[in-house]
């Protein structure tokens, strides 16, 4: 005998004015007491949304870093440029690093130690007497303490004829030693006009190099002066 399959039929109304039923007069303060549906309808909302509040706040972290490192990028890309024309021409640049040393070297040596101050003011007194000039005044000023050098400025005022000024000009820029003349002024002579000399004033600045124990100090100094600003900004 053939079995007659039962028939199943699902009234839909009925379930969803069931499970609406379910939903009405629920009291907020005591969700405890709620039936089992809306319980578990609430729990979904509730993972659902903060599944999806962790999970936007985590891609806008990501896009953040994505996008930091996406600015780094054309510095990142200028920086390797950089590096490899260096390493293209290293060897270019060191050969010219030794001659940017050997010129330091050369004007170095044509600065004075500060045994050999006394010798270079020889020398500049010596110029103006070889021409034949009156040296009216030849006065070391203060020292002025540099980075890496120090400063003598000297006040001259000599007299005699044109050529000869000039030729003493001449023969302090040719000196071995660097010196430089500054605020030169040539003017005639106040009582004898008619004898044809003139007047220069000027002010010759030579330089020497600071031993390492100036160049210490002066380090010392500058580190104090600096310490003692940043306590100030405190």
């Amino acid at each position: 005998m053939a079995t007659k399959g039962k028939k199943i039929d699902i009234d839909l109304a009925a379930v969803l004015k069931t499970a609406g039923a379910q939903f009405q007069g629920l009291d907020p303060k005591e969700p405890g007491q709620w039936p089992t549906l809306p319980k578990v309808v609430v729990w979904v909302f509730a993972a659902v949304l903060v599944i999806g509040l962790g999970w936007m706040v985590l891609l806008s972290d990501e896009a953040d870093r994505l996008q930091s490192e996406r600015d780094k990028e054309p510095k990142l890309k200028a920086e390797y440029s950089q590096k490899l024309a260096q390493a293209v021409n290293l060897g270019e640049l060191r050969k010219q690093k030794e001659q940017v040393q050997e010129y330091v070297t050369q004007l170095e040596k044509q600065l004075p130690g500060k045994a050999e101050m006394d010798a270079l003011l020889s020398d500049i007194n010596q110029a103006g007497i070889g021409r034949g000039l009156q040296i009216d005044l030849f006065r070391p000023g203060q020292v002025a303490v540099k980075d890496y050098y120090a400063e003598l400025p000297i006040a001259i005022k000599v007299s005699g004829r044109y050529h000869d000024i000039g030729a003493f000009a001449g023969d302090i820029a040719n000196l071995s030693r660097i010196v430089t003349l500054h605020d030169l002024s040539i003017t005639p002579p106040g009582k004898d006009a008619s004898s044809g000399n003139l007047v220069m004033e000027a002010t010759a600045r030579t330089y020497r190099y600071l031993d390492p124990a100036e160049v210490a100090e002066v380090r010392r100094a500058a580190d104090a002066k600096k310490n003692g600003a940043k306590k100030g900004e405190k």
